[in-house]
């Protein structure tokens, strides 16, 4: 088997979150967690639905306490455990690979993760190992950024560099689309996958601010195949041209696309609704869907 291609600096990812949580814990008020707030709300809600006391629950890699806490709070799930890149490291929290999980198989009835997993250069492998974790019948829950994400930014950027200099380096992260997604998680071994799609459109006053709130969640480029080079202040000053005369409301607020895939699967297990065998049904499709003939009059 060959190995994944390495699309994600590991190490540009950690630190670009690490710089982010140094910058939320020194001020909280000030942070761009409105996503991972909105993502904590539906997971929260999602839980709702479901009734069943989880026991031995997980919180994989997401960056704050944010999302843990309205777990804890809502669902009284107070042996959540916590386990995190060196990022989010707390003196309660795991330090873990995500493309090399520690866990022994049936460790947990509930893995959760909150915007996460996208970053994952092998996400097959780690649905694979998510799925081997959990006991027969636990619950994965997970969100992360679809492939619509910051598409106004990509263009913008692309434009820019390819008009200016010739030629363009990559700048923002490739993302799964919610096809994908569902398949990944059925080839991972899950049953009952299940992925929807949230597109969230933020307006921010220009394009800068929004730059601004990239940092802060800890979004730059940790692309490996990123230039290492400053962008150049004539490339930027143009696509911030282009992202205004392309995506600007008529008030002058520019929008920028994010949208959160949200995964729901469980691990197998016997008595799970199971799909009919194939040849097992007693109507045929198409008479199902042709049109009734009216009955005849006597």
């Amino acid at each position: 088997m060959t190995a994944p291609p390495a699309i994600f600096d590991p190490l540009a990812v950690t630190a670009a979150r690490a710089r982010a949580l140094a910058r939320y814990r020194a001020d909280p008020a000030g942070a761009a967690d409105f996503l991972l707030a909105r993502v904590a709300e539906d997971v929260s809600d999602r839980l709702s639905l479901i009734r069943r006391k989880f026991n031995a629950p997980l919180d994989l890699c997401t960056d704050c306490r944010l999302f843990a806490d309205r777990l804890v709070s809502d669902h009284g799930l107070t042996t959540l455990i916590h386990a995190g890149s060196g990022a989010c490291r707390t003196s309660t929290s795991l330090v873990v690979d995500l493309e090399r999980l520690p866990f022994a198989p049936r460790s947990f009835d509930l893995i959760v993760s909150g915007l996460a997993l996208h970053t994952v250069n092998d996400l097959p492998g780690t649905l694979a190992q998510i799925c081997a974790s959990l006991l027969p019948d636990g619950l994965f829950l997970a969100a992360l950024m679809g492939g619509s994400t910051l598409r106004e930014l990509r263009v913008a950027l692309l434009e820019a560099e390819t008009e200016i200099t010739g030629g363009a380096s990559p700048r923002v992260a490739p993302a799964v689309d919610v096809r994908d997604l569902g398949s990944l998680l059925q080839r991972a071994g899950f049953a009952l996958p299940v992925v929807d799609s949230d597109v969230v459109t933020v307006t921010y006053a220009d394009p800068l601010a929004l730059m601004h709130d990239l940092r802060a969640m800890g979004a730059t480029n940790t692309l490996t195949e990123r230039s290492r080079r400053v962008l150049r202040r004539d490339v930027l000053a143009r696509a911030l041209d282009i992202y205004r005369q392309r995506f600007a409301a008529p008030d002058g607020r520019v929008s920028a696309t994010f949208e959160i895939l949200t995964a729901t699967a469980w691990a197998p297990h016997p008595r799970q609704q199971q799909p009919l065998a194939p040849g097992s049904a007693k109507t045929r499709l198409a008479d199902a869907l042709s049109p009734k003939k009216p009955a005849s009059d006597t």
